[in-house]
């Protein structure tokens, strides 16, 4: 009987954990101001998402400043100190080869709102109520 290790979206288990745990020393790193940055002191980031390539040798990160503000200078700060935060994940997650981070805005919170304003138009709420006979 095959295993099945896989989500419904094709990834499997094991990338999905490994991201996780990439995502929560990220995360602990940037709570507690580890991070001498003053760009990264002064904002609230939140690691939204790291997927991991099937190697586990590329890991890209999903980031959101909070309220959206200045993300470009987050992510370029994140991208400044990339190599410290790359031997603190190597150092806590216990993988094999330490993997590349790659720092990308999250858009996914621009698009759910984009698509909730889309629904919210008085054109298409009509469509969504039902026939009435």
């Amino acid at each position: 009987m095959a295993r099945h290790n896989e989500t419904p979206e094709g990834r499997s288990v094991r990338l999905l954990r490994v991201g996780e745990q990439v995502r929560h020393v990220l995360s602990d790193l940037l709570a507690r101001g580890t991070v001498h940055d003053d760009v990264l002191t002064s904002h609230s980031v939140s690691i939204t998402e790291v997927r991991m390539s099937p190697d586990l040798r590329h890991a890209t990160v999903f980031v959101k400043s909070l309220l959206g503000a200045d993300e470009s200078e987050v992510i370029k700060a994140l991208r400044t100190n990339t190599a410290f935060l790359q031997r603190e994940v190597a150092s806590k997650v216990r993988m094999k080869y330490a993997a590349k981070l790659k720092f990308l805005p999250d858009e996914s919170f621009d698009e759910a709102s984009h698509i909730e304003k889309l629904l919210s138009n008085p054109h298409v709420t009509q469509d969504l109520k039902p026939d009435e006979e």
